[in-house]
C-alpha cells in the first residue's frame, strides 16, 4: 500500500500593487480564484501531487496506450502500428488543492497523454483524464514502473516535479468581455506609465494552475459540452511558462539584495517541467459539471 506525503506548502507571493476594481471598475465581478502550481524539479512519489511524477495506479488496471493511426513525431511519418504508452503528466490529491471541486466519491485527479503530435485540428498530445478515490486505489496500488513509450516527442515528456499549490486571485487577460478590452487599452498603458506596473503582469497569470482563466496565447477557444451544449469550465492549465521575474515569482525564489524581482540564478534551473509545448504554449483542460460523468475536453495553443 502506498502512503501519501504532504506536498510543499503555498509559496509566499508579493501583494498586488493596486486595487484592480478600484482602478478599473469595469472589471468588477470578473476576479477568479486560482491555484498556482509552481512545479519544481524533484523526486515526487506516487503519494504526492506532482507533474511528471509516478501515479497512484491500481494494480489490475491496464496502463493506457494510444493507438490512433494519425499520431506522429514532427517531421516524421505516422507512428505505428504498435500502441504508444501514455506518460504521466499531472497528479493532484484533493488535500493539496482545496479549491478544486472533485466529483463525488473521488479525491485524486490524474492526467496522462500520448507524447506525440495528433492531427485532430490542434496538433498536440492526446490526453486522458482520470478521477479516482484514493482509499480504494491505494489498497491495490502497483509499485512497478509504468511502460515507457516506444517513441515520443521530447517536448511532451515532463521531468518529475514537486508542486507548491498556492491560492491566488486573478483577472482576465484575453477573456476580457468583447469590446471592453479596446476601451481599457489606453488606461492599461497609462497605469504602467504612472505607477510602473503592468495590468497583465500583476493581475493575470500565464502559468500552470488550477481554475482561474486559461493563459491563452491565441484567441480564446472555449469548448462547449458535447452532451448538454453549455460552455465548459476551465479545470486547469499545463503551460510552458513559469514566472522568473515579477509579481508572481515567489519571494523565496528571488535573488537576494536586488531591487528588481528576478529569480535567484541558483534556483532557476529547477523551474518548470521542461516542456516547451510548441512555442511556449499550453494545454488547457475543461470539464462540464452539469453532466453526471463530468466530461472533459482540452485545447492547445502556442
Amino acid at each position: 500500500m502506498v502512503t501519501g506525503r504532504a506536498s510543499s506548502g503555498p509559496r509566499p507571493l508579493a501583494p498586488i500593487p493596486l486595487d484592480v476594481e478600484a482602478v478599473f471598475p469595469e472589471l468588477a465581478g470578473l476576479a477568479r480564484e486560482t491555484t498556482l502550481l509552481y512545479p519544481r524539479a524533484g523526486q515526487p512519489g506516487a503519494g504526492d501531487s506532482s507533474v511528471g511524477g509516478p501515479l497512484l495506479w491500481p494494480e489490475g488496471e491496464p496502463w493506457p496506450a494510444c493507438a490512433e493511426p494519425g499520431h506522429y513525431k514532427p517531421l516524421a511519418e505516422p507512428v505505428g502500428p504498435a500502441p504508444v504508452a501514455m506518460v504521466p503528466v499531472l497528479q493532484l490529491y484533493a488535500r493539496d488543492v482545496p479549491g478544486l471541486v472533485f466529483p463525488a466519491g473521488t479525491d485524486l485527479l490524474q492526467i496522462l497523454w500520448c507524447p506525440l503530435v495528433h492531427e485532430d485540428g490542434q496538433y498536440a498530445p492526446n490526453p486522458a483524464l482520470r478521477w479516482r478515490g484514493t482509499a480504494t486505489t491505494a489498497v491495490s496500488a502497483t509499485v512497478a514502473e509504468p511502460p515507457r513509450p516506444h517513441t515520443a516527442e521530447e517536448e511532451y515528456l515532463p521531468r518529475p516535479c514537486t508542486l507548491s499549490p498556492t491560492p491566488a486571485v486573478e483577472y482576465p487577460n484575453r477573456d476580457v468581455p468583447e469590446g471592453l478590452g479596446d476601451l481599457l487599452v489606453e488606461r492599461f498603458e497609462a497605469l504602467e506609465a504612472e505607477r510602473g506596473c503592468d495590468y497583465f503582469d500583476v493581475a493575470t497569470t500565464q502559468q500552470s494552475k488550477i481554475g482561474g482563466y486559461p493563459g491563452w496565447t491565441q484567441a480564446p477557444d472555449w469548448p462547449d459540452c458535447a452532451g448538454c451544449g453549455t460552455r465548459m469550465e476551465h479545470l486547469l492549465s499545463i503551460t510552458a511558462t513559469e514566472p522568473a521575474a515579477g509579481r508572481w515569482l515567489p519571494l523565496d525564489d528571488r535573488a537576494p539584495h536586488q531591487d528588481r524581482a528576478e529569480a535567484d540564478p541558483a534556483a532557476l534551473a529547477a523551474f518548470g517541467h521542461g516542456m516547451d509545448l510548441g512555442d511556449l504554449g499550453g494545454v488547457y483542460f475543461f470539464v462540464c459539471r452539469a453532466c453526471p460523468d463530468t466530461p472533459y475536453a482540452h485545447r492547445y495553443d502556442c
